[in-house]
């Protein structure tokens, strides 16, 4: 029986050749490290909603050219991170 981290690296592989981005590099421990600190600082459902857009930010940023593809990641993977680390939602009980 396939591991998790097994799975997710395949499924991962998949979806890539699938959306014919078998050449990009992407950190999958960094995505779901976001997705983490979405879920937590935000709300669960802000984990995927944040890594689609922090994804989509980093390829519209690559291919427009303004930066490469693994600087456009970073960035974008970054920048979400600190926004929802630094989020506040008066309407959520933090206790």
């Amino acid at each position: 029986m396939k591991s998790q981290e097994e799975t997710l690296e395949e499924w991962c592989r998949s979806l890539m050749q699938a959306f014919q981005l078998e050449d990009v590099e992407i950190d999958i421990n960094e995505i779901l490290s976001l997705a983490g600190v979405a879920a937590h600082s935000v709300v669960r459902p802000a984990a995927p909603l944040t890594t689609f857009i922090a994804g989509f930010a980093a390829g519209r940023a690559a291919g427009s050219g303004q930066a490469t593809e693994t600087a456009s990641m970073d960035a974008a993977l970054g920048l979400a991170r600190t926004l929802a680390k630094d989020y506040t939602n008066p309407g959520i009980d933090a206790g």
